[in-house]
C-alpha cells in the first residue's frame, strides 16, 4: 500500500492511495485505516470512502474491484487536517495488515511507480511548486492562470478547487451585434463574470455555412475575453443532428485550427459537443476519442468539456444516470463532463443526480436557464436559486443561457438592446437581473 499527500494547503490536503494485492486474486477490496487527529475526508474519487470518527474505510467502485496477484488500484481524496502533516496508521486491506509506506510531504521529484496508472475517470492533481509566484492581477485569469482538473474539481494554477460563474452567447449567426466592446466591457466590469461561453452553432445556419468566417469570429471573441481577464469556452454547439459523429470531421478541422491558434493562451476551455441527443454514451465516447487527441496535440494542457447523453443531462432525460459514464469513462486527462438544466423543467430528480454524480466525476454546468427547456415561459426564480445554491455548495462552475436580446424570457437583455450601446441594468430582463445578481457577488479564488 502506498499513501501519499500530493498537494497540501492551509487546513487541507489531497491524498493519493495505491493498493496492491499481494495474495491470490480478489473480486473486491476494502482498505481501512485510522485517521490522525484533525483529519476529515470530505470528497473522494475512484473509491467509496466513509469515515466514522477516526475510522476510515475505502471500498472499490465497479471498475477497479478485481485485482489479480500484484494487481493495483489507485484512488484519491480531499481531507481537512490540523497541525502539520498528521500521519495516519493501522492500514488493513480486506482485514490483512498492509505493508508499504506513507508519504506526507508532496515532492514534485517523486513519480509514482510505472506499474500504477491513475483511473481514467478523473485526473490527479500534480504537485504545486512552492515557488509559484502570487498572482499579479485581480481578474479571474490573472489569479487562476492555466486551469486543470484535479480529482473531481476544476482547479487553478495553485492546485486549488475553484468555481467559475458566467454566461453564454446566443448563436453567433443570429445575434452578432450583441458581442462588441461595450457589451463585453459590461460583462467583465459590471457583471464581473469569470467566463464567457462562445456558442458557435455548427448547423442551423452556423459553422458549416462559412467555416473560415466562424472560426475567425470565435478567435476574435477569445481575444476579447482574454483582454478583459475572462475565461472563454469555445463551444462547438451541436444540437441538430443530435449525434456528434455526424460532424466529427468538421469538429477535427475546427478544433485543430482554434487549438493551434490559441495554444499559448491560458483562458481557453474547449467544449466539443453541446447537447448530444438520440445517441448512446458509447457513441459520444467514439466522437470524443477522435476529437480530444486533435486538441491535445496542439494544446496539451487545456481543459476539455464533453457533452453527455440526453441533451447533456448525464442521461437523466433518457432514463439513465451518470453510472454509465463511471462504468466507461474517457481515459484522457483534464476532462470534465457537462450537465445542462433549465430551472422550470428540471427539478429535484435532476438535482439529486448532480448531487450523486459530483463526488464521482468532474462536472461543469456549461449551460443553464431560468426558464423551461424551450428557453421561454415563466422565469422560475425559486428553482433557479435552488440550483445555484447546490452548485455553489458543490463548487461546480456554471454558465447561463443567454447573454443576448433574444425575444425569449431566458435572455438577459430586453429585445432591441443590442441595436444600441446601453447594456446597463435598466436593460435587463427579470432573468438577466437574477443571473447578474448571482454572478456579480465576489469570487473566492484560493491561492495558498
Amino acid at each position: 500500500m502506498s499513501y501519499r499527500v500530493i498537494n497540501q494547503w492551509s487546513g487541507g490536503y489531497q491524498g493519493d492511495v495505491t493498493v496492491t494485492n499481494l495474495g491470490s486474486s480478489i473480486s473486491s477490496w476494502r482498505l481501512q485505516w485510522t485517521a490522525a487527529s484533525g483529519q476529515t475526508i470530505s470528497q473522494a474519487w475512484n473509491a467509496t470512502v466513509t469515515q466514522s470518527g477516526a475510522a476510515v474505510s475505502a471500498t472499490n467502485v465497479s471498475w477497479n474491484g478485481s485485482l489479480g496477484t500484484n494487481g493495483t488500484a489507485t484512488f484519491g481524496f480531499i481531507s481537512s487536517w490540523s497541525g502539520s502533516n498528521p500521519v495516519p496508521g493501522s492500514f488493513t486491506l480486506n482485514g490483512v495488515a498492509c505493508t508499504g509506506g506513507v508519504t506526507t510531504s508532496p515532492s514534485p521529484s517523486v513519480s509514482p511507480s510505472p506499474s500504477v496508472s491513475p483511473s481514467p475517470s478523473v485526473s490527479p492533481s500534480p504537485s504545486v511548486s512552492p515557488t509559484l509566484p502570487p498572482p499579479t492581477g485581480s481578474t479571474p485569469t490573472a489569479i487562476n492562470g492555466q486551469l486543470k482538473v484535479c480529482g473531481v474539481n476544476l482547479c487553478n494554477q495553485f492546485g486549488k478547487p475553484i468555481q467559475l460563474r458566467g454566461i453564454s452567447s446566443h448563436g453567433l449567426q443570429w445575434f452578432p451585434s450583441c458581442y462588441n466592446s461595450s457589451s463585453l466591457d459590461t460583462l467583465a466590469n459590471d457583471w464581473k463574470a469569470d467566463v464567457f461561453r462562445i456558442a458557435m452553432y455548427v448547423n442551423e445556419g452556423g459553422y458549416v455555412t462559412d467555416p473560415a468566417g466562424y472560426t475567425s469570429r470565435v478567435n476574435s471573441l477569445v481575444d476579447q475575453a482574454e483582454q478583459r481577464g475572462m475565461y472563454a469556452i469555445i463551444d462547438f454547439h451541436t444540437l441538430t443532428p443530435g449525434d456528434p459523429n455526424a460532424n466529427v470531421e468538421n469538429a477535427k478541422t475546427f478544433f485543430q485550427n482554434v487549438a493551434t491558434r490559441n495554444a499559448n493562451k491560458k483562458n481557453v476551455i474547449y467544449e466539443i459537443a453541446n447537447e448530444p441527443n438520440g445517441v448512446t454514451w458509447e457513441q459520444i465516447r467514439t466522437y470524443a476519442n477522435q476529437v480530444i487527441p486533435v486538441i491535445k496535440a496542439a494544446d496539451p494542457d487545456a481543459v476539455i468539456l464533453v457533452g453527455t447523453r440526453g441533451w447533456s443531462s448525464l442521461g437523466v432525460s433518457n432514463g439513465s444516470t451518470h453510472a454509465e459514464i463511471v462504468a466507461n469513462p474517457l481515459t484522457h486527462s483534464n476532462i470534465m463532463y457537462t450537465f445542462h438544466f433549465y430551472a422550470a423543467s428540471h427539478l429535484d430528480n435532476y438535482r439529486t443526480e448532480v448531487r450523486n454524480a459530483a463526488g464521482r466525476i468532474p462536472l461543469f454546468v456549461s449551460e443553464w436557464g431560468t426558464t423551461s427547456a424551450t428557453g421561454g415561459g415563466t422565469v422560475d426564480l425559486a428553482s433557479s436559486a435552488a440550483w445555484l445554491d447546490l452548485l455553489d455548495q458543490l463548487k461546480i462552475s456554471h454558465v447561463n443561457w443567454t447573454y443576448s436580446d433574444a425575444n425569449e424570457s431566458s435572455a438577459a437583455f430586453r429585445p432591441g438592446t443590442c441595436s444600441g450601446s446601453n447594456y446597463g441594468t435598466s436593460q435587463l430582463t427579470q432573468s438577466g437581473q437574477f443571473v447578474r445578481s448571482r454572478i456579480v457577488t465576489a469570487d473566492s479564488f484560493p491561492t495558498s
